[in-house]
Formats: structure tokens, sequence, C-alpha cells
């Protein structure tokens, strides 16, 4: 069981008593960091009425990582379904054992990646959306060895190499006036934050989330200014995606309370709110260098 400084329940499992399944209050500042340094992935998937996409999903991530000579565990965070989305993955918990699952009464995208990355014990903590609009094989872009010597690495619909297939023009056009309003207000330079798929180094992935004050979409780029504020690197990889007309966006509604979020995060660096000293690595960076030589071998 993890211990997290927070109220947390062990509900015993009419799926199997060998898995846990957690009920989060969460306090961050109060929590045990759990690290396992023979786990290098750790795949989080925020599920919010998922019953109908999760099982796909989980099936092909599943399946991939069983032909990869490395160890990984997939989080699922449930928060607030009125489905059965916890139940799809209490189902799969049966027979795969590095599938676990978390629930929180509290909704919103941002706080469910939140609970899933610092409950992670990987080596790399990779965000993943639950409709997997990127293929599985992407993958393995954001590892050693194709890629290395990064702490942040983003998932990219638009630097060159990436390829959108299906998206209606005026989708993506939107999406472009709105990658240009978060390089005017907080990010310049960067071609897409709102890519659902991101992989952290563990204990930079520790220290952003556990600043991070965003619950909803703004989450995303609030991460990125922190992670550029204290001096991370961070890279943009290309990927191949494809559009599900099933998407959760609501171009306008959710246009208008992203631009809100980015002044909120002006006004959270003006006042101070991310400033603090950047961690010291964690024994974990240490064994990254060994696992990278691992997989070339």
């Amino acid at each position: 069981m993890y211990h997290w400084g927070a109220e947390v329940k062990r509900q015993t499992s009419n799926v199997n008593a060998n898995h846990d399944v957690l009920h989060l209050t969460f306090d961050a500042r109060r929590r045990a960091i759990n690290t396992d340094t023979n786990l290098l992935l750790s795949i989080i998937i925020p599920a919010y009425n998922e019953e109908r996409r999760l099982p796909g999903t989980l099936t092909q991530i599943l399946a991939y990582l069983s032909s990869q000579p490395y160890s990984a565990e997939i989080i699922v965070v449930e928060n607030g379904s009125t489905d059965d989305t916890a139940g799809v993955v209490q189902r799969f918990m049966v027979a795969h054992p590095n599938v676990r699952l978390i629930r929180s009464k509290e909704r919103g995208k941002g706080i469910a990646t939140r609970f899933g990355m610092l409950s992670a014990r990987g080596q790399f903590c990779f965000m993943c959306d639950a409709d997997l609009s990127m293929p599985i094989t992407e993958l393995a872009k954001f590892l050693p060895p194709a890629l290395d010597g990064y702490d942040v690495a983003i998932g990219s619909r638009e630097v060159p190499g990436a390829h959108r297939y299906g998206e209606p023009v005026y989708r993506h056009l939107m999406g472009r006036v709105y990658a240009a309003i978060v390089k005017l207000l907080a990010l310049p330079g960067f071609e897409d934050t709102q890519c659902g798929f991101k992989s952290f180094r563990h204990e930079v992935a520790q220290d952003l989330f556990s600043s991070q004050s965003m619950q909803g979409w703004g989450f995303d780029p609030e991460l990125l200014y922190i992670a550029r504020k204290r001096r991370y690197r961070i890279v943009e990889v290309p990927i191949e995606w494809y559009y599900n007309p099933d998407s959760r966006v609501r171009p306008v509604k959710d246009a208008f309370q992203m631009v809100r979020d980015l002044l909120r995060i002006r006004w959270n660096d003006f006042r101070g709110g991310y400033d603090h000293r950047r961690p010291q690595p964690s024994a974990v960076s240490h064994q990254l260098s060994a696992f990278s030589h691992k997989l070339k071998e």
C-alpha cells in the first residue's frame, strides 16, 4: 500500500484480493515519493466516463508492452465517472498485475493526471489520453535509446515530421489560433502544448506536478511554463496523430477557459507561485544511463 499523507482508503476488491483500489483526497505537500528503480515506465491515463474506449486502449497498450524489453505499469485515474470505467479497469487487473486503478471524486483532467503522476513509480512517467489518438507504437520515440538527455518530452502534431490524420480543417485552424495565443501569453517557441501525450523523468514529474495548480485543460501550459522557468530540458517530439470525432474538447467554451488559464499562469508567476529551488536529482536519475545502454544492446 502506498502512503501519501492524505486520506487513502484501501478497498478490498472483489475482483482480486491482491489488488488495491485507492480512493484519494490528495495533499501533494505531505506525500512520500515511491520509486521502483527496476521499473522503467509508468503510463498514466486520466479517465472520465471511458467505459467504451478503455477496453481497446488497455488491450493495445498491454500488447505493446508485452513485446518490450523493459518493465512498465499502467495507472488509470478514474475521477468522478458515472459509468463503469472503474469496473473495466478492475477486470483488466485480474489478468494484468501491472495495471493499477486510482479513484478520485475530484473531476478534471489536470487533477486526474496529477494524482497518477505523483503515484507513479517508473523512471519515466508518460501521460496518455484514453482515446489513444497517438498509436502506442509511437511511445518508443519518447524513451531511450530513441530519445535521451531531456527532462520533458512533449508529443507534437505540428513540428516537422509530425502527421495529422482525419482532422477537420476548422478544428485544425482553431488549434493553431489557440497555439498562437499560448505563444503570445505564456510559452513562445512551442508549437503544440495541448497534445495529450507527454513524458517526464520521474523526479521532474514529482517537482512539476507538485507545483501544478490548474485542474482543467490549462494544466498543460502551466506545467510547461514551470518547467521552462526551472530550466528543465524540453523537447517536442513529432508524432502520428489521428483525429477522434468523439473528442471531449469543446472548441469555443474550452478556448475561453484556456485563455483565462493562461492569464492565471502569468498572475501566479507574478505572485511568486512557481518560485522554489529545483530539486536535486534523485537516485533514479543515476539509473537512466544504465537503462539506455541496456536498451541499445
